[in-house]
């Protein structure tokens, strides 16, 4: 049989699609860390150490390749990236910068490695306070129509409090291994920051269900990163139970009570968000067909997957709830078989669309 003539796209060279695939590179991408991070973090707390090491390896490799392409990103296709900031459906995932950050100096701390985690947990606080205040601004309120702004909320948008609760994870974590003259202001910073995520999570809430009610919605919007709203509830339970085992700080005792009871009922909303959210994806993908191919939006699903597991067990352990405990237990493996199928997709798909010649009328893409 004769081989078809190449044809343009067929000619296009490994630079031009890599090129094309970081231009249209989704800020969210940095969900891969998280979801790899916290899967380390779960392996580890369950003494799977080859499989914990072996995850915090790819999630170390993956955030420096990342940052890399964002670098790259910003000096070839600023326009491109300033495109997202001003998209409200796309910037909100910049906040994966933050909480990948956070959750990759958490899994460092875990093997005593306190000064790499002080450096990151010191870039995500300076990302978070940036982005904090310039997404908001640009992708919302800096809209000529603001109102329509709102059409556009969705599960990215629960990203926003998920960073500010992995500053508060990583801040516990660090205050019980650091000096005790950093202690209080490590406290303070982890008090702060969970209280803040609190209440953004409550707000992105308000904002994602009048989006849901006033406007139409269509199976094709039910995107993976809704069930970043269970992730959230999940990773405020962490960052709960890593703040009551904090060392005495007057901060810490005044709130250590209110935190605890706060991550049961935070915990329990999570999993009473589970069954929605999976009827929701039998909606979307069985009744009414919408394909189910690998998308980067997908590691939106792996991570609170990761986390709840995570959260769980913590929870178990700081309150004493062995049921919740076996919960956990149970959850990170599910976890863990999601991460393999989505991480062995996304290589199949960085094969055909990047390091392949690609096909006429296939786009380039990560």
């Amino acid at each position: 049989m004769s081989t078809p003539p190449r044809t343009p796209a067929d000619r296009s060279t490994l630079l031009s699609r890599a090129d094309a695939a970081v231009r249209g590179l989704t800020p969210g991408y940095f969900a891969l860390v998280m979801a790899t991070g916290i899967l380390s973090v779960a392996m580890r707390t369950n003494n799977a150490m080859a499989i914990s090491e072996l995850l915090l390896v790819i999630a170390a490799v993956a955030y420096v390749v990342l940052v890399a392409l964002s670098v790259v990103r910003v000096v070839r296709h600023r326009e491109a990236m300033a495109a997202d900031f001003a998209d409200p459906a796309r910037a909100f995932g910049f906040f994966t910068f933050v909480a990948a950050t956070c959750v990759l100096g958490s899994r460092l701390a875990q093997e005593e490695l306190h000064a790499p985690s002080l450096v990151l947990m010191i870039l995500a606080a300076l990302a978070w306070i940036v982005l904090g205040y310039t997404v908001p601004w640009t992708a919302v309120l800096g809209q000529h129509r603001p109102a329509r702004a709102l059409a556009t909320a969705n599960g990215t948008w629960f990203i926003w409090a998920v960073a500010s609760q992995s500053i508060a994870v990583l801040a516990a974590t660090l205050q019980v291994e650091l000096p005790a003259s950093m202690r209080p202001a490590m406290s303070l910073l982890a008090v702060f920051s969970w209280s803040v995520g609190i209440f953004l999570y409550g707000a992105v809430g308000v904002f994602v269900g009048v989006r849901m009610l006033a406007y139409p919605f269509r199976p094709a919007d039910l995107t993976p990163p809704y069930w970043v709203a269970m992730g959230a509830t999940a990773i405020t339970v962490v960052a709960g139970a890593r703040i009551v085992e904090m060392a005495d700080a007057p901060v810490v005792d005044a709130t250590r009570g209110l935190i605890a009871g706060a991550s049961v009922f935070f915990w329990a909303f999570g999993t009473w968000l589970i069954p929605p959210l999976v009827i929701a994806g039998y909606w979307r993908h069985v009744r009414h067909r919408v394909p189910l191919r690998y998308e980067a939006t997908l590691w939106s699903i792996i991570f609170p997957l990761g986390m709840y597991g995570v959260g769980s067990q913590f929870l178990g352990d700081v309150d004493h709830l062995p049921l919740v405990h076996a919960i956990g237990s149970v959850e990170i493996w599910i976890a863990l078989a999601a991460w393999l199928v989505t991480f062995a997709a996304m290589l199949v798909t960085i094969w055909r669309t990047v390091l392949r010649r690609s096909r006429a009328g296939v786009e380039p893409g990560l």
